[in-house]
């Protein structure tokens, strides 16, 4: 048989698999209402990087890769492409696209069942190449696609990214099979195939809406559109058309898993019928929306909300009374000061910047001089805790044994800034620069009420220690990422939601080769990047470990950031909401969660 005739039989099977799923939908009662904190982005897998760009890129499109909902430590395993074969030491992936999955119908193309193929696949890692998308995840794929830098250099100068263009490292090899060749061995590259960056797209629908595209999301997921009012509501329906999805994988380590696992075993997902989502800016409607029933959870409890919701760690009696439970937000979400290490920021000199003895113990010193207890009891409710690497437990390379040396200690940063000869020779309380100018550093920060209160715990951690803090620069998170990128914010509190399960992901904010993306401390040290381009190449082993212990020990020697903490916080959940358990690494997990329509009528 020819190969047209070979693929007629699967699509055959598939088409008449379409009209069965169209029939066999999720009972029209189960709606799972939420709100979020914050407005929508566009829903561009390749393009968008927020945490509610995200979510909504998972549930309506698909990366070939998925995570299994209830296996800890995270696992890998097949959604809509086998799992890879690794092969050339792990410089080269295979993957086998499954046949019979279709995107959602529309008019693009023409009536007809539009199939998912591996070129899908390669259109939309291409994107992310694509100078003029700006994609906020080129960092997953530049300087590590055979051909990719050639493909994006070339675009650059003749002003357009030609999508025909072959690239050698990212073939489709035929209708169902994909290829990608990288410069190196990566063993954790694996892992960027489950997130949604790599979603196929249909070129059709692209290629329609052109810069649009966003705001009319075309995938192959569990959910799409079906009502959208920018800014304010959202909802999404059950794909009608989806793909025969039975639940299968591991039951987890725990009691609650187990349940959710035997619930779940041989069930057709997604179980509900609709998403409905409500933007709620401020953390009290969202709180007061939940107590009274109107919303299915809320994720994360907000900090000004812990100690009412869980005093001492437990959740409130009255919750308990309701049938209300709770979860840990199991996310491994690492939270750090920045401190810019390069020697000058827009021309003039930067005085934390360097690595000569005094320009790292400056910033040793303001890192020990910083009240993070306080923060963590006070700003955070205790829905953190203290973290002594940048790594998170649920990574790879982590080390709970580690003990971060720099630590609270103002006597010991008054000596160490004295030994270096910053000192206040005009006796205004402020030391001075060892040559006698002035001592003085910007913190940027958001406009928030949070933001002001960590502002004055800066405050008054520095005046301790005599070094003058001024918070001058003062921009919403997105302007301040932005000039962070640049280089022209000197220091900044932020976080980063690790990505995968690999210690790699939070080490790479530190490696050269991100300055300009998620470098935002400018920090560029030989030891450091030869070790990060060594732990790239090899696969996860004990050798490797040792490796990383050098450089999270390299951070607290140099302090490109002050290490804060590891959040921890919770998720409350509404008694006739089944089955939900936030994955690490993974968005939201409405595919997998029921409604109990009967709990939440009596409940009204």
């Amino acid at each position: 048989m020819n190969r047209s005739a070979l693929w007629a039989i699967p699509l055959a099977a598939a088409l008449a698999t379409v009209a069965g799923l169209a029939q066999a939908q999720p009972d029209p009662r189960k709606i799972l209402r939420l709100a979020y904190p914050s407005a929508e982005t566009r829903i561009d897998p390749q393009v968008e990087a927020d945490e509610f760009a995200g979510t909504l890129a998972q549930a309506i499109y698909d990366p070939p890769l998925a995570y299994d909902y209830l296996a800890r430590p995270a696992k890998l395993r097949g959604n809509t492409a086998s799992l890879p074969e690794i092969t050339d030491g792990g410089a080269t992936y295979t993957l086998k696209v499954r046949p019979g999955i279709f995107f959602h119908p529309h008019p693009v193309f023409g009536g007809k069942p539009r199939e998912l193929t591996a070129a899908d696949y390669v259109f939309g890692i291409k994107r992310m190449l694509d100078p003029a998308l700006r994609s906020r995840w080129l960092f997953l794929v530049e300087g590590k696609i055979v051909g990719g830098d050639a493909a994006r250099k070339e675009a650059q100068a003749k002003g357009r990214f030609d999508y025909d263009r072959q690239i050698e490292g990212l073939q489709a090899i035929d209708r169902y099979t994909f290829r990608i060749r990288l410069t190196a061995p990566d063993y954790s590259f694996r892992y960027v195939l489950a997130m949604p960056a790599t979603s196929a797209l249909a070129r059709e629908v692209v290629e329609k809406y052109g810069e649009e595209m966003g705001f009319n999301p075309v995938g192959t997921g569990p959910f799409r559109i079906a009502r959208w009012v920018r800014g304010s509501q959202l909802a999404l329906e059950a794909n009608p058309h989806y793909r025969d999805d039975v639940f299968e994988g591991e039951p987890g380590p725990d009691e609650v898993s187990r349940a959710i696992h035997a619930r779940l075993s041989g069930k057709r997902l997604p179980q509900i019928a609709r998403v409905e989502i409500s933007v709620v800016d401020e953390a009290q409607p969202r709180w007061l929306g939940f107590l009274g029933g109107e919303h299915d959870y809320i994720r994360p409890l907000p900090e000004e909300f812990a100690n009412t919701a869980l005093p001492g760690g437990k959740l409130a009696p009255n919750l308990v009374r309701r049938g209300i439970r709770v979860t840990p937000d199991e996310i491994a979400y690492t939270t750090y000061t920045t401190f810019n290490t390069a020697d000058t920021i827009d021309g003039k000199p930067n005085v934390l910047g360097g690595f000569t003895p005094e320009k790292v113990a400056l910033r040793r010193a303001i890192a020990m001089g910083f009240r993070l207890d306080e923060q963590i009891a006070i700003l955070d409710k205790g829905q953190s805790v203290r973290a002594h690497t940048p790594l998170p437990p649920a990574v790879s390379g982590h080390d709970p044994a580690f003990v971060n040396p720099v630590e609270y200690n103002p006597a010991k940063a008054k000596a160490l800034l004295d030994l270096f000869g910053y000192v206040d020779r005009d006796g205004d309380g402020y030391r001075e620069l060892p040559d006698g100018s002035p001592l003085s550093f910007d913190k940027a920060s958001a406009p928030t009420i949070r933001e002001r209160q960590r502002n004055e715990l800066w405050k008054k951690s520095m005046d301790a220690i005599g070094i003058r803090v001024t918070f001058n620069k003062v921009e919403k998170v997105p302007e301040l990422r932005k000039q962070a990128i640049a280089g022209r914010v000197q220091s900044w509190s932020y976080g980063w939601i690790g990505d995968y399960p690999d210690g790699e992901n939070f080490l790479q904010l530190l490696w050269k080769g991100s300055i300009g993306q998620v470098n935002y401390a400018m920090f560029d040290h030989p030891d450091y990047n030869a070790l990060y381009e060594q732990v790239k190449r090899m696969p996860d082993s004990p050798e490797r470990n040792a490796l990383i212990g050098r450089m999270v020990r390299l951070i607290a020697v140099y302090s490109p950031w002050l290490v804060e903490t590891f959040k921890a916080q919770n998720i409350l959940m509404q008694p006739w909401l089944v089955g939900y358990k936030k994955h690490p690494f993974s968005h939201e997990p409405w595919k997998y969660v029921d409604i109990d329509v009967g709990a939440r009528a009596r409940a009204k």
